[in-house]
């Protein structure tokens, strides 16, 4: 029920923000008596496809503490010693990798973690209890090394703006494919738009959207593989994050939430291998053995 609202609510900001946007720069309106605009139409495309992208990129923190239950340790007070080994050790990794200090987080759940956040020096990482609980201190923090180098990397803006460019096209085609449609095949010669283009735009709508969410695994798959070496560099070694990722692939890794399933430590393979947004723990855990000692 959570994650359903949290969905709903930022839907809804989105099509505020959209509404708002839209009526101040005059965008929108594509469909003219003379036809298609296609330059008003790529620019309402762009400002659809990057708004989203980028509210839920900015509200990334606030719905992941929310939709996984995370508790933020506080780096003063931590409960236990535990939480201070914690903070104080992805605060030195963090410090190696020339990034501001992250909140550290801890959730309820089978052993997993993610980072998240709009900006490097703003970012949220968090484990699982299962992670904790599963896993030694040495591979924890190859885990935690692991999530400092996607914020790093800065993967959260670089797919943030990929997924609002493959949205810009898969709204763009969407409609020309409709106006297509309603004019050329259901030959609608009225003013305006028949009842074809709209069903035919939502048709459209998920089945290139669909198509598009390859490219978009296809880079986080590519960003998984320079976050492990990431975490080799961090900790000036290789096999706490390959003993890790080996750990990981015995147990069955929880479950994030939809939207930070990318940002996640483990290996997805249940959609399959074109729609996976993590390569299979074995090929990872492959290309860290033959990396260069020194990557």
């Amino acid at each position: 029920m959570k994650r359903i609202f949290l969905f709903l609510m930022t839907n809804l900001a989105v099509l505020v923000v959209l509404s708002v946007t839209m009526s101040i720069f005059g965008v929108g309106r594509f469909l003219t008596e003379n036809g298609m605009d296609l330059g008003q139409l790529l620019i309402f495309s762009a400002l659809v496809g990057f708004t989203g992208s980028i509210i839920s990129l900015l509200m990334s923190k606030w719905m992941a503490k929310r939709s996984t239950g995370a508790r933020v340790i506080d780096p003063q007070a931590p409960a236990n010693s535990r939480e201070r080994w914690l903070v104080d050790t992805v605060h030195q990794l963090a410090d190696r990798a020339g990034i501001g200090h992250p909140e550290v987080a801890i959730y309820e759940g089978a052993p997993n973690a993610f980072a998240t956040g709009a900006f490097k020096n703003n970012a949220l990482v968090a484990v699982s209890t299962g992670l904790l609980q599963s896993m030694t201190e040495e591979e924890v923090a190859a885990v935690l090394g692991h999530e400092v180098a996607h914020v790093a990397n800065g993967d959260m803006i670089t797919l943030t703006l990929i997924q609002g460019v493959v949205n810009t096209f898969v709204i763009f085609l969407a409609r020309v494919v409709g106006y297509f449609v309603d004019r050329a095949v259901l030959k609608n010669d009225r003013d305006g738009v028949g009842i074809g283009y709209f069903v035919t735009v939502i048709v459209c709508e998920i089945v290139f959207g669909i198509l598009a969410s390859i490219i978009v695994a296809w880079f986080s798959r590519q960003r998984e593989f320079r976050a492990d070496a990431g975490s080799a560099k961090l900790l000036g070694a290789r096999e706490p994050m390959i003993r890790a990722l080996a750990r990981l692939g015995g147990v069955q890794a929880g479950e994030l939430p939809k939207n930070f399933e990318a940002a996640g430590i483990s290996g997805g393979r249940s959609i399959g291998a074109l729609f996976a947004t993590h390569p299979p723990i074995e090929v990872r855990i492959q290309a860290l053995q033959q990396a260069s000692p020194s990557a």
